[in-house]
């Protein structure tokens, strides 16, 4: 079934004095994003995958420019309709890990909790584009109370990340209910959403939604950003409310080909997280979607620009360089070592020096 069928109301970033998000190509053309002819093989991959661009990131696409990094995670290409090896429609093995619906328990400690699977935008990239967008996207009252009992019920879960889709999708009543009902299990200490809402769809970062998350434990909030230009002022005042708020937030990004494999597209992304109170967590490397080979890297590339970080950014700015094993083994990090076999360890311009033996 097209999984953008949902959109009805469809949009462009500035028609007939108002502003909706676009969902479909003529949306796009509509906004001066794309040419005419280009509607109809946009309208073929977004009835394969959802397609959704908000203002605020319709307000970010230069459209004179072909290669526009913004454009290129957000806007349908044919190219997503072509298959390449090793690719899986659950790459990261969430399926096999899923005890009750709406949770994954890989790790012994930490449980996602997957209470909606729509998003505000819907990146060309993503790794769960197969289930988000579709028109069951949200759990059931019955769904969320298993979901629940199901943290409940483990006690080694220590930690529960809300994700999904994009958690903050939510009304905040509706998010203030789940905070509540995790805060209210003993066993668990930590909290952490998972969202594109601040960058993507920042006016929704409102004072209610805020308040939405405060619980008596810690509660942190992950915040998936790509490239500088998606930390606009609005963005950044959507991240300074929850920061304000007592919230901590981690930094999450995909290492994307054409978007931010580049030294210095990737300091200035992660110097301005930092301005921004959002500490750089995780740098993903591409995880085998369907149709995403277009966007990925190698590793080899990926090491490449964490080593050139190295002596250009503080410590504060290095993220850790990740790959999720496909199949569902895990997260693991895939940085460069500077510690060689023969004793030596190398600094940040290459230099080898002498180390004291091993032991």
């Amino acid at each position: 079934m097209p999984k953008a069928s949902a959109a009805s109301a469809s949009a462009s970033r500035s028609v007939g004095g108002y502003r909706r998000t676009a969902r479909r190509g003529a949306d796009l053309a509509a906004a001066g994003i794309v040419p005419e002819e280009r509607i109809a093989e946009i309208e073929k991959v977004a009835a394969r995958y959802a397609m959704a661009l908000t203002p605020a990131v319709l307000d970010l696409i230069e459209p004179v420019d072909p290669a526009d990094p913004i454009a290129r995670q957000y806007v349908p290409s044919a190219r997503e309709l072509e298959s390449s090896p090793g690719e899986s429609i659950d790459p990261i093995g969430d399926e096999s890990h899923s005890p009750v619906k709406g949770v994954v328990h890989r790790y012994p400690d930490r449980v996602l909790l997957t209470p909606i699977l729509h998003c505000p935008v819907y990146c060309r990239f993503c790794f769960r584009r197969e289930r988000v967008g579709g028109d069951v996207a949200t759990l059931t009252e019955a769904e969320l109370s298993a979901a629940l009992d199901y943290v409940r019920q483990h006690e080694q879960i220590w930690e529960v990340i809300v994700t999904g889709g994009d958690p903050l999708m939510l009304p905040p009543e509706r998010l203030r209910k789940i905070v509540r009902a995790l805060d209210e299990i003993s066993h668990v200490a930590v909290i952490r959403f998972h969202s594109r809402v601040p960058v993507s769809d920042p006016q929704r970062v409102s004072t209610k939604l805020v308040a939405a998350l405060q619980a008596k434990k810690a509660v942190w909030a992950a915040i998936h950003c790509n490239h500088p230009r998606e930390l606009a002022p609005a963005a950044e005042a959507a991240c300074r409310r929850l920061a304000d708020a007592g919230i901590p937030l981690l930094g999450q990004t995909v290492l994307l080909k054409g978007i931010n494999d580049d030294v210095a597209v990737m300091e200035s992304l992660l110097r301005a997280m930092v301005r921004n109170r959002i500490k750089p967590y995780y740098l993903h490397h591409l995880d085998l979607a369907p149709g995403t080979g277009h966007f990925r890297t190698g590793i080899t590339e990926g090491r490449a620009i964490m080593r050139r970080l190295r002596g250009r950014v503080s410590g504060l700015c290095q993220p850790s360089y990740v790959l999720d094993i496909p199949g569902g083994y895990g997260k693991v990090p895939i940085g460069p070592d500077y510690l060689r076999d023969d004793g030596t360890v190398e600094d940040w311009q290459g230099a080898c020096h002498p180390y004291p033996p091993r032991g």
